[in-house]
């Protein structure tokens, strides 16, 4: 793994135990794949970071710096996994940010991880807590989604279903639902929970998905069920708890759509 650490524009050696974004989840951060020494689908994490960094009230670098410094870690690499992590900076104890905090920000690189042709998911009995304020948005909380794929590996699975605290699907642990149902394809609101996924956000500006609650027996009525996400992609779920779907063409032509637009899609549910 590579990785660089700052303090605003000030390159970092190690990050300060006082880091708040270490003691309180008091941060954001993007997970995106790198494709020929490139970020594909950069202005969607952007426009989601810049989204969650004002909506915690986090001062945002300067954006020009982050991209060059993205460059130098990126610009040789053909495939991986990018991290942006962004946190409010150092405060002292107790929850109340400094009102001049200087924001801390952090790259990791990783190898891209190897991809399944199909998934087999775990209905997970952690839920959703509701709480609009965050939703959307990919602050640094995610003990939900922790337990729930703990439940799913306990279990066997390969990603777990997360549910909201009413029971409704809203989403697996780390990946959008889309649910197939007369011909039309659908993902759940995430409005009161969830992320805002931003591949999910470019297929519902293709008009591929349209956003539509989902009760538990109309997933299971389903004619298909994929997860997507901007590091795999979009794959088939094969399995959720005792129920199975077939292979559907609906999510051979949906996958072939994204990686028109994405090449680097071409091979979802192989091993790259």
């Amino acid at each position: 793994m590579t990785s660089a650490a700052y303090k605003g524009l000030d390159r970092l050696d190690a990050v300060s135990i006082a880091n708040r974004g270490l003691n309180y989840g008091d941060g954001v951060f993007e997970t995106m794949r790198v494709h020929r020494g490139e970020l594909p689908l950069w202005p969607r994490h952007l426009a989601r970071l810049l989204e969650g960094a004002a909506r915690l009230g986090i001062a945002m670098p300067d954006v020009d710096f982050i991209e060059a410094r993205i460059a130098d870690m990126v610009s040789s690499v053909e495939a991986g996994v990018l991290k942006l992590l962004l946190t409010r900076g150092e405060g002292g104890r107790g929850y109340a940010p400094p009102s001049e905090a200087v924001p801390t920000w952090m790259l990791s690189l990783q190898p891209l991880p190897a991809m399944q042709a199909e998934l087999d998911v775990h209905p997970c009995e952690t839920r959703l807590a509701t709480q609009p304020a965050l939703a959307g948005i990919k602050h640094c909380n995610r003990l939900e989604q922790v337990l729930g794929r703990a439940e799913a590996a306990r279990a066997g699975c390969d990603e777990g279903l997360m549910r909201d605290m009413a029971g409704n699907p809203v989403c697996a642990t780390s990946a959008n639902l889309l649910v197939l149902r007369a011909g039309r394809w659908r993902t759940p609101p995430v409005e009161a929970c969830g992320v805002a996924g931003v591949l999910r956000g470019w297929l519902l500006v293709q008009g591929l998905v349209e956003v539509a609650p989902v009760t538990s027996g109309e997933l299971e009525d389903a004619n298909a069920v994929a997860l997507c996400n901007a590091v795999r992609g979009i794959l088939p779920v094969r399995a959720l708890g005792a129920r199975e779907w077939s292979p559907d063409p609906a999510t051979d032509e949906l996958q072939a759509r994204l990686a028109m637009a994405y090449p680097m899609f071409q091979d979802a549910g192989s091993k790259p």
